[in-house]
Parts: structure tokens; C-alpha cells; sequence
């Protein structure tokens, strides 16, 4: 029987002082609310990789987790590194698009997450 394929592990992103910006989101939000999201992200982290209409990918290596929460809709943005997926913003959607301030800062948090990586090496 076929190995069932490994889930990869989930990383949040966190700037230099500690700080874990997804985290601090999440917690912000109400315990629904947080568990629809997770069940998406566990979804993207059993099956990966993964497109519409869960996963849309936004380019420069960025990927956004799509959840509806029952009065809006949640966007949870990441990337995959050294077979971990790696969450680096999240933001509650208010425009057709996703925002580029929230792509630029997703970005912004990807390159130093990077740049981390290899100086630990």
C-alpha cells in the first residue's frame, strides 16, 4: 500500500523581536472564525499543492489561503520554503483584490524570513 503523503509542517512567520504577526491575527478573531481558517490551512498542509478556489497564487513565490467566514472572508497569505509552508500576514478582505500594501508586506516578510534561514545555516 502507497505511503500516504507527509503533511507539511506549518511555520509562522516571526519578525525580530519575536513578534508573530499571524499569530497576533488569529487571536483577534473569534473562536469560529479561527477554526474555519485553520481547517483551510490544515487542508492546504495535508494536500499541497493546491489551486482554486482554496489557494490563489499571487506571484513572487506568494501564495493567499481563501476562507469564508460566515460575514466575511478571510485571506491568509504564505509561502513554501524547504517543504514548510511559512504563514506571513493575514488580513480580513475588504476589496475585490488583494490588497497590495498586504501583498508588499507579505513580501517584505518572506525576504527577511529568507535571509534568517541562511544566516542560521
Amino acid at each position: 500500500m502507497p505511503e500516504s503523503p507527509r503533511p507539511l509542517p506549518v511555520v509562522f512567520f516571526a519578525t525580530g523581536t519575536g513578534a508573530e504577526p499571524v499569530r497576533a491575527w488569529l487571536k483577534e478573531l473569534s473562536a469560529e472564525e479561527r477554526r474555519l481558517i485553520g481547517e483551510d490551512i490544515k487542508t492546504v498542509q495535508f494536500r499541497w499543492p493546491l489551486g482554486m478556489p482554496l489557494v490563489r497564487n499571487l506571484g513572487s513565490g506568494l501564495w493567499e489561503v481563501r476562507t469564508d467566514l460566515p460575514t466575511r472572508i478571510a485571506r491568509t497569505l504564505f509561502f513554501v520554503h524547504r517543504d514548510e509552508i511559512i504563514l506571513l500576514h493575514g488580513f480580513i478582505k475588504k476589496t475585490q483584490k488583494t490588497p497590495n500594501d498586504d501583498k508588499a508586506r507579505a513580501l517584505q516578510r518572506k525576504h527577511a524570513y529568507i535571509q534568517s534561514s541562511q544566516t542560521k545555516e
